[in-house]
């Protein structure tokens, strides 16, 4: 288990993270999201000891990372895809950081073949295309055999095969019982792998919740389709009920779906859809991080 109380970063004047004060359980896959320039990778660095906090802490089974006393059996993680020498092996690579934690060297060949790394695990780390290089970064991760693991991005440059090998991955560590904490900005991928979501903006706690709840709190709505789309419309709005245009659908919110549909055989309009459609994790997390984003670009 991972703890976060009132964690605080602090990099001149500028606070990259703010307080922060979340759990990551064992036994599901936790997604870690938020704007570029959030906090994440900072926060997953004080997790890891590569930085210090201005105040809070950051605990794995009740201990700092520092005080562990075998890290690399405790903890798993993958930040950087090129973190390996470049003129060093694969092999080699997983070789020294495994003589460094006593670990054996047969488990080398090991977390290289779950990767999928055994034919090119003599070519040097600088050789390997950015996929290659995440899948050694996992490897090092699973080295150890530890019970938490924590992934910076770990699908970048991955082929959609790729993609998914991580999900299915990431989902049976979780099932084998070991805290996994995943940061992406896939927000597609993460709905798919994540059991519970933590969502921080400019250094701040946002939401630490299920998906599902995270989903739920943006609301439904229901999609219409009539060749009467205009009468339809303004039946709605005379009714209260905001409907916004969508291509050649109306899609109203805050109204049941019943309704909608009452509404539209009383004033004998015809209806070819009437469906309720829930939102998506990416329609929630914009709604949500709206106010958080600190690199925003202009409208294409």
């Amino acid at each position: 288990m991972i703890e976060i109380a009132g964690l605080t970063k602090l990099y001149g004047t500028h606070r990259a993270v703010d307080d922060l004060t979340f759990t990551v359980e064992p036994g599901v896959v936790t997604g870690f999201l938020g704007p570029n320039g959030a906090g994440k990778t900072t926060t997953m660095r004080l997790i890891l000891g590569l930085d210090r906090p201005n105040a809070g802490t950051a605990t794995i089974d009740g201990k700092p990372y520092r005080e562990l006393r075998d890290p690399l059996r405790t903890v798993g993680a993958l930040l950087d895809a090129r973190a390996a020498h470049p003129n060093r092996s694969a092999r080699n690579h997983l070789r020294w950081i495994a003589a460094a934690n006593r670990i054996p060297v047969p488990r080398v060949d090991e977390v290289l073949d779950a990767v999928g790394l055994e034919s090119v695990s003599d070519r040097p780390a600088g050789t390997l295309s950015l996929g290659m290089s995440q899948r050694l970064g996992i490897a090092a991760a699973l080295l150890g055999d530890p019970p938490v693991l924590l992934f910076d991005e770990p699908v970048n440059g991955l082929d959609p095969e790729g993609i998914h090998w991580v999900r299915t991955l990431m989902r049976s560590l979780a099932a084998e019982g070991r805290t996994v904490f995943v940061s992406s900005h896939l927000l597609a991928e993460m709905s798919n792998t994540a059991d519970r979501l933590v969502v921080i903006g400019q250094g701040k706690l946002i939401a630490s919740t299920t998906v599902a709840e995270f989903v739920s709190g943006s609301g439904n709505a229901v999609r219409v389709r009539s060749p009467q789309l205009v009468t339809l419309a303004e039946v709605l709005g005379d009714a209260g009920l905001q409907a916004d245009v969508d291509g050649d659908a109306l899609t109203v919110r805050g109204a049941a779906i019943e309704v909608i549909g009452e509404l539209a055989a009383r004033n004998s309009i015809v209806l070819h859809e009437l469906s309720t459609r829930s939102a998506s994790l990416e329609e929630a997390y914009l709604k949500l991080t709206d106010d958080a984003v600190d690199y925003r670009a202009g409208k294409p």
